[in-house]
């Protein structure tokens, strides 16, 4: 993946230069990023993934119980929490749903950040933090 940003700055009249930055970041080979996502599939590089899973920049973990976020207790974080990320994205499908109070404590006690967000918006978000080399891990689920 590659992020370019370009900036034009000044006035610019004919026949004078311009001053132009453009940053270019682009991901090592070595890192998982979400290539695409649907209602009902991730892709992380050549991996499809069809059920609850966790993603971090270097472990994939499919077919994660529970199945969805109704069903997540306390005593399911153990696996995500041994990842040791600094921030967990919590892609909640179609619509942005907000995690129950136990977990939110779980997050808080380990002074780790929980930011909930649709399913899209974790899988782009979570891009855009790996390539910062942030500990990020995105825990999704398709309902």
């Amino acid at each position: 993946m590659t992020m370019t940003i370009s900036r034009t700055t000044g006035i610019v009249l004919p026949g004078s230069a311009v001053n132009t930055m453009k940053l270019t970041l682009e991901a090592g080979s070595h890192v998982n990023l979400i290539r695409s996502y649907s209602a009902t599939e991730l892709r992380v590089g050549e991996l499809r993934l069809h059920s609850s899973c966790i993603i971090t920049a270097d472990t994939v973990i499919a077919e994660w119980e529970p199945a969805t976020l109704a069903q997540l207790t306390a005593a399911h974080l153990e696996k995500l929490f041994a990842l040791q990320p600094e921030v967990v994205l919590l892609g909640t499908g179609l619509a942005q749903r907000f995690a129950p109070q136990a977990i939110r404590a779980a997050f808080a006690e380990r002074k780790i950040g929980l930011e909930a967000m649709d399913l899209g918006a974790a899988c782009r978000t979570f891009n855009v933090l790996v390539q910062e080399e942030r500990r990020v891990a995105a825990v999704l689920f398709f309902s």
